[in-house]
């Protein structure tokens, strides 16, 4: 199914029908399908929605070359809960889903009932995305490295040969850059969703206005969205609740499903 707009087009998935509504967004270099491992936790009390992100699965922007700014992704979205007439609904995402997870968090605080965040994104700027993507010089190396990677290549294996980045790190760069296809969606991911950032003090004034209950599952060994980078914002919240995982970022979503499964509480939602 898809929420179209012109050239526009925002592709999503449905399991369920139960009287909950829950919004997912997946992680950069996946797919909606990659919630599907979470679809027996989530029970039959709920309707879950899953999103391509722009630049993966099915969905396409109109101009794939331009920004998304948080206004056009509230118009997008609003046109899907009017279509699907929801008017209140959680949010789940992992990693830079969180990015769109909490823009509608920011857009429509008072229709969200509940967040699930799994190592998000979008709230701890890190430091080598806002060197590539800021920088307007840097978004042009960038951009070349797409046909061109090996001085990109090198510079990073220079990086973990002096231990300025962990290899662990380095390794995850080096996979998402090994081909073109792959190339071409780290400069538009990394470029176009740069506009999706959010004002941290705003953002926990309003989730603490309800309060919207917020759980975050998090990777102790984590290097892409370290869990410490996230404590600050965490204890500002009313109604936040840690779960802390032993993993790292990749096996994140699957730990989740594992812990549901000893844990089916998490998935309570608030009165």
């Amino acid at each position: 199914m898809f929420v179209t707009s012109g050239s526009t087009k925002l592709h999503y998935q449905v399991y369920g029908r139960g009287p909950r509504v829950l919004l997912a967004f997946h992680g950069y270099g996946q797919s909606e399908s990659h919630w599907r491992t979470l679809v027996n936790q989530i029970g039959d009390q709920v309707t879950l929605y899953t999103f391509d992100l722009f630049y993966h699965g099915r969905s396409q922007l109109a101009k794939a070359d331009a920004p998304l700014r948080k206004p056009r992704l509230g118009e997008l979205m609003e046109q899907f809960l009017v279509d699907n007439n929801i008017s209140h609904f959680g949010l789940l995402a992992f990693s830079m889903g969180a990015k769109f997870a909490l823009v509608l968090a920011e857009l429509f605080p008072e229709r969200v009932q509940q967040l699930w965040l799994i190592a998000p994104d979008g709230i701890k700027t890190q430091f080598w995305y806002s060197l590539a993507t800021y920088p307007p010089w840097m978004r042009g190396v960038l951009g070349r490295a797409v046909l061109r990677p090996q001085r990109l290549l090198r510079f990073i294996d220079r990086l973990a040969e002096r231990r300025i980045v962990d290899y662990g790190l380095v390794r995850f760069a080096q996979w998402q850059l090994d081909s073109r296809e792959k190339r071409l969606r780290v400069y538009r991911s990394w470029t176009n969703f740069r506009l999706l950032t959010f004002d941290l003090r705003r953002l926990t004034a309003t989730l603490n206005q309800q309060p919207t209950p917020v759980t975050f599952f998090l990777g102790k060994h984590d290097k892409v969205i370290p869990h410490t980078g996230l404590q600050a914002f965490i204890a500002s919240l009313g109604a936040a609740h840690t779960v802390l995982l032993d993993t790292g970022h990749a096996g994140l979503i699957y730990e989740v499903a594992a812990y549901l499964r000893r844990h089916p509480e998490e998935w309570r939602w608030a009165a």
